[in-house]
């Protein structure tokens, strides 16, 4: 008999270490959400030789370290298939590739389902909706290479960033990722940084109530149909306590020229609580992110309130109508 999924808000491990690390900030597409900032990123590829380097200064044998690769493309590095195999070899607890689908270097030739989990980018049911944010003729690609990825046995997951442009067709892609065998659903909020946040991309950026109207009740279906899906919490119910994972957990997000941030929201600027120099990690002083993470506000994130003051409305009292999570905080439906 089959079970009600069951919904929770994945709490924080202090004892997780998470490594997000975007290799190059190079791309084959041009999407029109694109976070990734030349000018505080670099446009640097990190060499083999950094590439292993820097996974083992950012493992923990004695945590559970769970590795991200990003870019730009990740898959556009040439020895990417051998960081994956490094990284298991040091002990990683889980690696994964976010990818726009293009799969370059025979990657899926290169390595195997237990070495990498694969999460592909999609952001339509159809080339009609997708294409246009992402590019002409992507559609195809990443669906045949996803099909691909899931015949040879690899655990496939599907990030889906959720914005004006295609909210209204998000309620499709349950039976599509069904269908293809995809392992995992996240539903992801478009963020107001990069190419967005230069380009008036908060006008495509949901409203508290097209978010709640439309987002859990498709990672309900999905959840029903046999997928674990995850999404952003975003907004705090009431009574719920906020918490920022820059004071609870440990996060990291390394870019090619060095620079490693804790919160995401901050990449744009100059922040970034670490740098990478001469091997080691070091930490910086002065203005940075980790001094705001200890204040406490009504809003809830301190980071949302000074960087993305759009997001939050006030009463006539001058009191926020809902208070926003750590943009980390995550909620789970399976």
């Amino acid at each position: 008999m089959n079970m009600e999924p069951i919904a929770r808000t994945l709490a924080f491990k202090p004892s997780e270490r998470n490594v997000f690390f975007h290799l190059l900030t190079g791309c084959n597409l041009s999407c029109r959400h694109c976070y990734i900032n030349p000018e505080q990123h670099g446009k640097g590829m990190v060499s083999r030789e950094t590439m292993r380097a820097w996974l083992a200064l950012f493992f923990d044998r004695e945590r559970e370290t769970n590795l991200v690769f990003l870019g730009g493309e990740p898959t556009l590095h040439p020895d990417l298939a051998e960081g994956i195999a490094f990284a298991r070899q040091l002990g990683y607890h889980s690696v994964t590739v976010d990818t726009n689908g293009y799969l370059f270097h025979d990657l899926l030739d290169r390595v195997s389902p237990r070495d990498a989990v694969l999460s592909f980018s999609l952001d339509g049911p159809s080339p009609a909706v997708n294409d246009p944010i992402r590019g002409e003729g992507v559609f195809a690609v990443c669906t045949g290479n996803l099909r691909r990825a899931v015949a040879k046995g690899f655990a496939v997951s599907v990030i889906y960033t959720v914005s004006r442009l295609n909210l209204e067709h998000l309620r499709e892609m349950p039976r599509l990722l069904a269908d293809w065998g995809v392992h995992r659903f996240f539903i992801q909020v478009i963020g107001i940084r990069g190419k967005p946040a230069a380009s008036e991309g908060d006008r495509f950026q949901l409203s508290p109530e097209e978010w709640l109207a439309v987002v859990p009740e498709v990672a309900w279906e999905a959840a029903r149909m046999g997928l674990h899906v995850v999404y952003p919490k975003v907004f705090l119910e009431e009574g719920e306590r906020f918490e920022c994972a820059g004071r609870v957990a440990e996060n990291y997000f390394i870019f090619p020229n060095g620079r490693v941030y804790c919160c995401p929201l901050c990449e744009d600027f100059p922040v970034h609580t670490y740098r990478i120099e001469e091997g080691r990690l070091v930490k910086n002083s002065g203005l940075i992110e980790e001094r705001f993470f200890g204040l406490d506000i009504p809003e809830g994130c301190v980071m949302n309130k000074l960087l993305q003051p759009g997001n939050l409305r006030y009463n006539a009292e001058g009191r926020p109508l809902y208070r926003i999570s750590c943009c980390l905080l995550k909620q789970e439906v399976r």
